[in-house]
């Protein structure tokens, strides 16, 4: 009962248990057993999904790490859990790129299924029991006649029926933080962007916006937003967009529109940061919160995932104006075991937080295929120490900063 027992899907997807063989889960390139210290229940909202291509991986009852016949397993986690292990797989020659999830190792545990993370923030809000209800279709139809023609309210209603985003939901759920995408256009070319990838790749899970709203419609949002949603935020620069700075021209006056209207609620930007004169002006215009999307705090590491028109220097010369202008500024921090976790990263981290002391880490899963992720990263230079290690040695180090995993509401 207490055999931590590999899983392994058929030709149909059905999943089964593998006795005899041990579970492993991967970080970086590497397999390795799974620990009960590694595991927690599988959290009720999980998805379990096979990967196509790939041989799951289990230890014999001689100790041998060797491929099952079957294709390997994943658990898809909520927000709010960290993965702490990848899948342990081999591999196929012919095996397509994996589309945009963040893949989890999950076992037979105690004649249950768990998972390979641990728990990093609670927020009641983003259960999912709160969202895709009956009723939304009617809600997204009222919005819409009451903002009538508004093009943001078209998108992020598609973007609710469609593709099921939560934050857009809220909008017309008329609750807590409420997306308003602006920008069509990026100045980055992330490998797993969620809203844009070249016809080759794993198809995105969103499509992005195709038009750029006037400050009228963003504050004709916002105000309505703002005015009747208990702890009401509103946030620039969701999934299905680009870079919400390089909207500054019309989002810096919107917001200027909204304050003049309302006082309550929260203003929140989602960056790259990486447009600093923008991002000077939407700070200028009276932005709350900023949450900066980012991979690394070494520049290689970082070039090599955002494939941007700007370096690492300008994220950070953008952060500093914000800290200095007394917004609320968090990170975005997209995580992948065998990745954050290196020695080399870390003592990059702790150089960037004491420069930069920002008031809070959301800690994100990234969703990717693993090989295709460590092929366009640098090679290790330093020992992969654990994303748990990781993440408890930030605790330790910075003990004010807040590491969770949603925006915080803030008074």
């Amino acid at each position: 009962m207490n055999e931590i027992r590999a899983l392994y899907a058929d030709e149909d997807g059905e999943i089964f248990d593998a006795p005899g063989f041990a579970a492993m889960g991967r970080i970086g390139w590497e397999n390795v057993p799974l620990t009960p210290e590694d595991l927690i229940p599988l959290p009720e909202s999980a998805d379990l999904m096979f990967l196509p291509g790939r041989l799951a991986m289990g230890i014999s009852s001689e100790g041998e790490a060797m491929p099952i016949t079957g294709q390997a397993v994943a658990a898809l986690l909520p927000a709010g859990y960290t993965r702490l292990f990848l899948p342990a797989c081999r591999k196929e020659e012919d095996a397509e790129q994996l589309p945009l999830y963040g893949y989890t190792a999950v076992a037979l545990y105690k004649d249950e299924l768990y998972a390979a993370a641990v728990y990093t923030d609670e927020n009641d809000k983003w259960d999912p029991v709160h969202y895709n209800t009956h009723e939304l279709k009617k809600l997204v139809q009222r919005t819409k006649k009451e903002l009538k023609g508004n093009r943001i309210v078209e998108q992020v209603g598609n973007c609710s029926l469609e593709w099921h985003c939560c934050t857009a939901q809220n909008l017309f759920y008329r609750r807590w933080e409420a997306g308003i995408p602006t920008s069509p256009v990026c100045n980055a070319n992330c490998f797993g962007c969620i809203s844009l990838q070249p016809a080759e790749c794993c198809p995105s899970p969103q499509s992005r916006i195709s038009f750029q709203p006037t400050p009228e419609e963003i504050a004709e949002v916002g105000i309505y937003h703002l005015s009747i949603a208990p702890d009401g935020i509103i946030s620039f620069g969701q999934g299905c967009e680009g870079e919400p700075s390089l909207a500054a021209d019309r989002i810096a006056p919107a917001i200027a529109l909204i304050r003049q209207k309302t006082k309550k609620g929260q203003i929140n930007m989602n960056s790259n940061a990486g447009y600093t004169e923008g991002v000077k002006k939407i700070v200028d215009a009276g932005l709350e919160s900023m949450r900066v999307s980012i991979i690394s705090a070494r520049e290689e590491s970082y070039d090599a995932y955002y494939r941007a028109s700007y370096r690492l220097s300008d994220v950070k010369a953008s952060i500093r104006y914000a800290l200095d202008k007394g917004v609320y500024v968090s990170l975005n921090m997209l995580c992948f075991p065998g990745f954050n976790d290196r020695e080399e990263e870390m003592a990059a981290w702790q150089e960037f937080f004491q420069e930069l002391p920002v008031q809070m880490v959301q800690v994100r899963n990234l969703n990717i295929d693993p090989d295709a992720f460590l092929e366009i990263m640098p090679e290790a230079a330093g020992q992969c120490r654990g994303t748990r290690h990781f993440l408890e040695d930030l605790h330790g180090k910075f003990p004010r900063m807040v590491i969770g995993s949603f925006s915080h509401y803030i008074e």
